[in-house]
């Protein structure tokens, strides 16, 4: 390794995991709507003592299994009731999954290309979201990577420890996000082999009787408990709505075109997309080796597949960027142009340092009744800071998109840090003091208060969560406290604000 960053390469790694993954875990407030969802689950199930059924204010929850919310609670247990300790079992996930991505990488290439693709997973936009978020899916990302290494390497070495370990992840993924984790390495598997025309191995995988022993042994359980506890409901709210009818249908207006996680994907992998693009542009060489094959298959299967769900998510695509990393790496070396490495992270900075000044412009054309409210004070909640620093980001990256001394893994490191520290500690905290904080107020008030409040014309849970109760929801009777959209006010004669800011309101009906 001539390059002399690549010398320190586990501290530099070691930096950028704590920076996308932990540094801001406790920073900003919980986001609408799926963080609130899964961290009220996790309260309701602590209050209620019951570990085997979620429930989201006070309906059932099929949405997930139970791995997430058992964690979770675990955490809020040492730590409290609070952000970090929701988002830090995603964060604990995401770090075992970039040790795993170096790991395997490193056994099956070098060093150097192990750093790399750990580099492009831990310091992308979209994983620094979704690593640290109270949800699911860090956990599940942790969970496939480990089954398809681990079966990768027992197809190579013959060694049957490597497919009972890929069995113990795809059962405990199982129990995060339920059939896909099942899915994906059964496809991938099945796709790779019936390549290389070895279906009976592929039989001999699959209906191993340990393998299936094993599978049980972890998964079934809560699955049968779950079923004993809500029967038919669990069958229909789980499976048939939350996983069959996602490919199917559009699930909660989450629709988009077969086109749909393009834009997601060349976004998602700043600073990296430049290489992204060039591992395109390699696709047919991957057929002349078994493992990047292996990863072909895999990240183009859930790409496939996703882009035809009926339900679209962007999150759902990152359960295949990780083969793509590792492709990434291995051409990574190929890219010639340090303007072209750093002109789409050029473009986002731009368009970051822009926004404060644009948002007020297309306010009167946006439809969205809240966003039409918000617009107008995002130069207030993007401030002075957050414009020096993109400002200050766009000139860096300008020197090193011009720099020729300077290596393309040192320059792409500085790129990495300095799109981390401006989505965690500029963009993200400004968005959330315009959206989230207000929910957050309201609720840290309610609770101060002990305010018996109504939910109406509004779906917040992170406003349970940070109220500490239930909430009803209905157009509020004389004499209740409700939590209301400002663009409802008008629907009230009178009423005492107890609170209001931007969006948001909460308020006593009046005679």
């Amino acid at each position: 390794m001539q390059n002399s960053l690549l010398k320190h390469y586990k501290l530099v790694l070691a930096f950028i995991i704590f920076l996308s993954f932990y540094v801001t875990l406790g920073y900003i407030p919980l986001f609408d709507l799926d963080e609130g969802a899964f961290s009220e689950a996790t309260r309701e199930m602590l209050k209620s003592h019951n570990y085997i059924t979620t429930y989201l204010n006070g309906d059932l929850r099929f949405d997930k299994p139970i791995l997430i919310y058992w964690l979770q609670a675990f955490s809020v247990k040492l730590f409290g009731l609070n952000e970090f300790a929701l988002r830090l079992p995603s964060a604990i996930a995401s770090t075992f999954w970039a040790v795993a991505i170096y790991n395997f990488t490193k056994r099956h290439f070098d060093v150097k290309t192990a750093f790399l693709a750990t580099l492009f997973m831990a310091g992308s936009l979209q994983i620094t979201v979704i690593a640290k978020a109270a949800i699911a899916d860090a956990l599940l990302n942790m969970f496939i990577a480990l089954s398809l290494f681990y079966l990768y390497d027992y197809l190579k070495s013959g060694k049957k420890s490597y497919l009972y370990l890929a069995t113990v992840a795809v059962a405990f993924g199982t129990l995060t996000k339920g059939p896909v984790a099942i899915m994906v390495p059964f496809v991938t598997l099945f796709i790779y082999l019936a390549i290389k025309r070895e279906f009976a191995l592929f039989f001999k995988t699959v209906f191993n009787p340990i393998v299936i022993a094993i599978f049980l042994i972890i998964a079934a359980p809560w699955y049968i408990l779950e079923y004993l506890d809500q029967g038919q409901k669990f069958i229909n709210g789980f499976f048939l709505k939350h996983n069959l009818s996602r490919f199917e249908g559009s699930l909660e207006g989450h629709s988009g075109s077969l086109f749909y996680y393009i834009p997601v994907i060349l976004i998602g992998m700043l600073p990296f997309t430049t290489a992204l693009l060039k591992m395109l542009t390699k696709i047919k060489s991957y057929f002349k080796s078994d493992l990047e094959l292996y990863l072909l298959i895999w990240g183009a299967f859930v790409f496939i597949f996703f882009s035809f769900s009926g339900t679209k998510l962007p999150h759902y695509i990152i359960y295949g960027y990780t083969p793509f990393f590792i492709l990434m790496a291995l051409s990574f070396k190929d890219i010639k142009s340090s303007l072209s490495l750093h002109l789409p992270t050029i473009l986002l900075f731009i368009i970051l340092l822009l926004l404060p000044f644009i948002a007020p412009v297309i306010a009167p054309n946006v439809h969205d009744k809240v966003a039409k409210i918000l617009l107008p004070f995002v130069p207030d909640s993007f401030g002075i800071t957050y414009k020096i620093y993109f400002a200050t980001g766009i000139l860096i990256l300008i020197y090193l998109a011009f720099n020729k001394q300077l290596d393309k893994i040192s320059q792409i490191v500085i790129a990495s840090v300095l799109l981390l520290i401006g989505v965690n500690f500029f963009a993200a905290p400004s968005y959330a003091q315009l959206a989230q904080q207000p929910i957050k107020d309201a609720g840290l008030l309610a609770k101060k208060e002990n305010l018996k409040v109504v939910m109406y014309g509004i779906n917040t849970p992170t406003f349970n969560v940070y109220a500490q109760r239930l909430v009803a929801k209905h157009k509020p009777k004389v004499g209740e406290v409700a939590f209301v959209k400002v663009t409802t006010l008008k629907e009230f004669k009178k009423y005492t604000t107890l609170y209001k800011k931007y969006g948001y309101a909460l308020i006593k009906v009046e005679k």
